[in-house]
């Protein structure tokens, strides 16, 4: 191997070939504008570029595997952003894709920054460990559902596709991974101000034990909360349920 694995950029390197192309494969057009996220040493990588995508970009943090990929991969050249993902702008005009085998410690950020970008990223394929994938995908009523859940939810139809074991990576992290997809939802539900509601859904989501008339009760007049929705927890409720309950409130 050419380069070192770090622990402090949660560095798992997949090897195993078939789970690299079955992660390409799930990505659904080809003549689209693709960002991949931390290419690493390649894993994914090999494949999209044989892939006609109209553009394809990668963004990686760490200049040591930027350095290999160049070396190994000519034809990256001039399609590497050195950045942390977290951090970047843009890196298309219009509609664009993102795939990647996530960085563990900073998958959830991942998703809101994707969540930000909402309006251009019509697809995104990930790798996540499996339970932040599960939280992702999970339905109203389950333990996992949560603020995550709801907000991706709100904009993105989520199919969980594949269980990956720790088998296939070096070395080999303490968890299962797991494979999403997630296409732009084409009716989204009516939500003006995106931030207002993360912070509704997140006030909701804070006090998981308690009922929502508990849970809001310091942000809104009593008043407000009579209805008996507000015997419910937030995580007993939809995604729809909890877009309607928000808009009644705020109207």
């Amino acid at each position: 191997m050419e380069y070192t694995l770090k622990k402090s950029l949660g560095q798992h390197f997949l090897h195993d070939e078939t789970v690299c192309k079955r992660i390409v494969e799930s990505l659904e057009a080809d003549h689209k504008k693709v960002l991949e996220i931390g290419p690493g040493g390649g894993a994914i990588t090999k494949y999209l570029i044989e892939r006609p995508f109209e553009q394809y970009e990668c963004i990686e943090l760490d200049k040591e595997k930027i350095d290999y990929l160049l070396k190994k991969y000519p034809a990256l050249k001039d399609r590497i952003i050195h950045d942390d993902f977290l951090d970047a702008e843009k890196p298309f005009e219009g509609n664009f894709s993102i795939i990647g085998n996530f960085p563990y410690n900073i998958s959830t950020q991942i998703i809101f920054k994707i969540l930000e970008w909402k309006e251009d990223v019509d697809e995104v394929v990930g790798m996540f460990q499996k339970e932040v994938a599960q939280r992702i995908a999970a339905s109203h009523g389950s333990k996992t559902y949560g603020i995550l859940s709801v907000l991706a939810q709100c904009y993105y139809d989520i199919e969980y596709l594949f269980d990956v074991p720790a088998t296939s990576f070096t070395p080999p992290p303490k968890v299962v991974s797991g494979v999403l997809r997630m296409v732009r939802n084409n009716h989204p539900y009516p939500i003006a101000d995106y931030n207002k509601f993360k912070g509704f859904v997140k006030t909701a989501f804070n006090h998981r034990r308690k009922t929502l008339r508990n849970g809001l009760k310091s942000n809104f007049p009593a008043d407000k909360l009579t209805d008996d929705i507000f015997n419910k927890r937030a995580e007993q409720l939809s995604v729809s349920e909890l877009v309607s309950l928000y808009n009644s409130l705020y109207q």
